[in-house]
């Protein structure tokens, strides 16, 4: 089993979790400068046969919506983040963005809005 994959069935089980059934998710592709990096020797559609992509931002959209597809609640908010831990700007865009869309999902929550 590759890393992808088994990333793919965690996701699943945690997205279908009664626990997590109302809850919108967050999820962080992280390292894409070494995904980059890979796709550039070793195609995507050696994981995903079924790919038919040709470049690094079909296969970016392939891998989101291979995330999707595991939510049984086609309705569930996931919000996907691609980001590269060590571009300390892409880190602080991407921080700031979750930051904005806990706000304001709790003032929704709330009944404020």
């Amino acid at each position: 089993t590759n890393r992808m994959t088994e990333s793919l069935d965690i996701f699943r089980e945690i997205a279908n979790s009664r626990w997590f059934a109302k809850t919108a998710m967050i999820l962080f592709l992280n390292k894409d400068d070494l995904f980059k990096k890979k796709l550039k020797n070793t195609p995507l559609s050696v994981c995903f046969p079924e790919f038919k992509g040709d470049n690094y931002d079909d296969a970016v959209e392939y891998i989101k919506s291979q995330f999707m597809s595991k939510c049984d609640d086609k309705d569930k908010q996931v919000y996907m983040h691609v980001t590269c831990a060590t571009n300390t700007g892409n880190i602080r865009f991407v921080f700031d963005a979750v930051k904005d869309i806990l706000l304001e999902y709790n003032v929704i929550d709330s009944g404020m809005m």
